[in-house]
């Protein structure tokens, strides 16, 4: 894909669907992440992710070019009690969070992912949050590397298991 323009937005209900298979493709073809199989409700949960919506402070961000194809998208949370994560992350106070972030593969390497989650990092200082707090995995090289050069630091306090995916927890002060 040649440059695209593009600009982030909440996205809208009729747009879940649409969203959702794409977080199911991009994430059931990172080589090593357990599959659909392997985590059932994991994959239920990237399908139906408009469902998320339905938490206080929760919102769909995407990434749509100007023909308003989606070509990425991030579930923010205002609050972090409300983000569904295993370990501790829920029990932080005054903290965001962002999860769940996929971008197109036709679209990558376009700044997509940087972007929303830059716009994610903008949202949680507008509710006066003293840090965001992410996960991620080793298989989510890319992610992970983009995440530290943003300011993200590893907190290992936030880390746990998922199955047989360890998960690690990322904070990024405010």
């Amino acid at each position: 894909m040649n440059a695209v323009e593009f600009v982030i937005r909440n996205a809208v209900p009729h747009e879940y669907d649409t969203i959702g298979k794409m977080m199911v493709q991009v994430y059931s073809q990172l080589p090593g992440f357990p599959n659909e199989f392997d985590m059932p409700q994991y994959y239920r949960m990237l399908t139906h992710v408009g469902d998320l919506t339905q938490k206080p402070g929760t919102e769909i961000l995407v990434a749509v070019s100007d023909q308003e194809q989606i070509l990425g998208a991030v579930v923010f949370y205002a609050d972090i009690k409300h983000y569904g994560s295993g370990g501790i992350a829920t029990h932080e106070i005054n903290a965001a969070g962002f999860r769940l972030l996929a971008v197109d593969p036709k679209a990558r390497g376009l700044g997509i992912g940087r972007s929303l989650t830059q716009a994610c990092i903008q949202k949680a200082k507008s509710k006066n949050r003293t840090e965001v707090i992410i996960h991620s995995t080793r298989v989510m090289q890319i992610a992970w590397s983009m995440y530290e050069q943003l300011g993200f630091k590893r907190s290992e306090d936030l880390d746990f298991v998922q199955g047989d995916l360890e998960v690690s927890g990322f904070r990024l002060s405010l």
